[in-house]
């Protein structure tokens, strides 16, 4: 990204309201004064960010946001008994009373025999650098100018294009420090930019919407303002002039940037929480076959630059490559202290969730898939939230395309899709290798060989 301007994290101590140092300090006292006043053990993480927003809508500027933020929380333990309290004040004199507030409330919880901190042998010893934190030197003058572009280049694709939901450019920049009563002190500085747009096509009844962004931790990485434009653009005009669909029942191809909804849904079950309340439709499933048999699902914590990388997870426990699913089985679950307790087990690293999950790819790009499916539902968007957990039901609404003889024939809406999750992983026929990296999980585009469709 020809605007992106990056600098050493050593050059960017400027950037944040305290240094690392400072953080340190704080996280060690606190440790400190909370075994002083009788914890017998604790962990507290020390944050400091900021974050810069600029929203463009019809060429005009919209919204200029900046914010800083700050905070520390601690966790104490007297036996196992549990207290937590936070504050955004870092005065001597608040931090003391944070931990004070936290022993009190400890105090009067329950004996949880499952409460406490990790076995201290898990805890990470080693920190390499995952190369993710690149500052952006981006003023607001300048973020001001690559919305525009971004915005006037989803205008430009096509006369279709009428209105703006604006286009959207943040910074974001942060530090932490995450220390515990068993010694262990690590953080580390993290970025996260991003440049998105939303535009409005056709006009009276027949307008549709549609949007594209991009984010990365650097902003080199980040697809060109005018680039994210203009798929916004074409995104939205392939949706003029959408029709209905009868119910039926038809193969359905889930195209990447909703594809990874399937893998979320996966995550929610085999998860600690789901499976000690047992409100999973993947209860005792480890070791058992849930998928196809060419599914294969990594959970990766050490991809440079990775959006969900980090060498240890929110206990400190260090963090490891595991394979989640091999050829279809389910090897691992997540877990945190706690679960895992709960469950009879170790924790897996993943204390506040996963890390870059990543769902292996196939043979086919988009367009093979297509020819794969041959007739069928294209799903490009998902509305509603039409997910049960317990059952593994599964319906929602869509939007998408309708797909003859592996060729898109025209776009389709008001459709609701149905099956339930533990058929559809079951019925999982190929995987893309048009790999899309939103966020923490990254697969193709995902082709189910059939699920009911509900329209007129």
């Amino acid at each position: 990204m020809s605007t992106a301007e990056t600098r050493p994290a050593s050059q960017n101590s400027d950037r944040f309201s305290h240094s690392a140092a400072t953080l340190r300090q704080i996280a060690e006292d606190m440790i400190r004064y909370a075994r002083e006043r009788g914890a017998t053990a604790s962990a507290t993480e020390v944050s400091d960010g900021f974050g810069q927003a600029v929203t463009v809508r019809q060429n005009e500027v919209e919204t200029i946001e900046y914010t800083r933020d700050k905070g520390v929380g601690i966790t104490v333990y007297l036996g196992q008994q549990r207290g937590n309290a936070s504050t955004s004040d870092f005065s001597p004199q608040a931090l003391r009373d944070t931990v004070d507030a936290a022993l009190n409330i400890a105090r009067y919880t329950a004996v949880d025999d499952c409460a406490g901190l990790p076995d201290a042998d898990l805890l990470a010893t080693e920190f390499p650098d995952l190369d993710l934190y690149h500052p952006w030197a981006l003023d607001v003058e300048g973020a001001i100018s690559l919305a525009q572009q971004c915005e006037q280049a989803a205008f430009a694709a096509d006369r279709r294009i009428r209105n703006s939901e604006g286009a959207t450019v943040n910074v974001h920049e942060s530090q932490f420090v995450f220390a515990n009563s068993l010694g262990f002190v690590g953080g580390f500085p993290t970025s996260r930019h991003s440049v998105s747009c939303a535009v409005i096509a056709g006009k009276d009844d027949a307008m549709q919407r549609d949007y594209w962004y991009s984010d990365a931790r650097c902003a080199a990485d980040l697809l060109p303002a005018a680039e994210i434009g203009r798929i916004a653009a074409a995104r939205t005009v392939r949706r003029l002039k959408s029709r209905k669909l009868a119910t039926m029942q038809v193969p359905v191809l889930f195209e990447a940037p909703i594809a990874a909804s399937l893998l979320g849904h996966f995550v929610h079950a085999v998860s600690g929480g789901s499976l000690y309340r047992k409100s999973s439709f993947l209860l005792n499933q480890l070791d058992q076959p849930i998928f196809s048999p060419h599914i294969q699902i990594s959970d990766v914590p050490d991809i440079r630059k990775g959006l969900a990388s980090g060498a240890f997870d929110d206990e400190g426990v260090r963090t490891q490559r595991r394979n989640i699913v091999e050829d279809g089985v389910l090897r691992g679950y997540f877990l945190a202290s706690y679960s895992a307790r709960k469950l009879g087990m170790q924790t897996t690293g993943n204390s506040g969730g996963t890390h870059n999950l990543i769902l292996k790819p196939g043979d086919f790009d988009f367009d093979g898939l297509l020819k794969q499916m041959g007739r069928g539902l294209l799903v490009t968007e998902l509305l509603g939230q039409g997910v049960n957990y317990v059952t593994g039901d599964y319906s929602r609404g869509a939007a998408g395309f309708w797909v003859e003889n592996g060729e898109i024939q025209y776009p389709v809406e008001e459709i609701t899709i149905a099956g339930n999750l533990k058929d559809i992983y079951r019925q999982i026929a190929a995987v893309g290798n048009d790999v899309l990296i939103h966020g923490s999980r990254q697969c193709g585009s995902i082709l189910i060989e059939n699920m009911t469709v509900a329209g007129e």
